[in-house]
């Protein structure tokens, strides 16, 4: 599939795990983005022509100052607004040793808060909410990879 043809926002988004917890990020609790003040993974919109490949390292680095040596498509996400490109790497080092440079906070969410639906922020010291495309598409990671775990 050839996202860059489609009309909708399109968006290269990254499942980075450790541990079995995932990276995400607090979006800035600001009017006029998608799921302001909701905690979702790192990535962004793909510049005009760009591969999501290439968007996907970009937005890493732009927003965390690092991405993974190998990131894996995993698959794509798609609703009346945006078509969500979504890939899957190892998060090889540690929080510590990434910049956020954009969003409120970062941090590594459990399984549990994955299907809960929340996460508590230090940086806005409340809970807050996953938005809700996030947190299927780290469901949809959770079951497959507990599939291929049985074999």
């Amino acid at each position: 599939m050839d996202i860059r043809q489609d009309s909708r926002r399109q968006v290269a988004i990254a499942i980075l795990h450790q541990n079995d917890r995932f990276l995400l990020q607090l979006r800035d609790d600001i009017p006029g983005i998608l799921y302001p003040g909701h905690w979702a993974l790192f990535g962004g919109h793909l510049e005009p022509g760009e591969h999501p490949d290439e968007a996907i390292r970009r937005e890493l680095v732009e927003e965390i100052s690092y991405a993974p040596p190998i990131l894996t498509p995993f698959g794509f996400y798609e609703d009346v607004q945006v078509v969500r490109c979504v890939y899957q790497g190892v998060l090889d080092v540690d929080l510590s040793q990434l910049v956020l440079k954009e969003g409120w906070d970062m941090a590594l969410a459990t399984a549990e808060e994955i299907r809960r639906g929340d996460r508590f922020s230090h940086r806005a010291n409340q809970i807050r909410p996953l938005g809700k495309p996030h947190q299927r598409i780290l469901l949809d990671f959770m079951e497959r990879n507990a599939q291929m775990q049985q074999y």
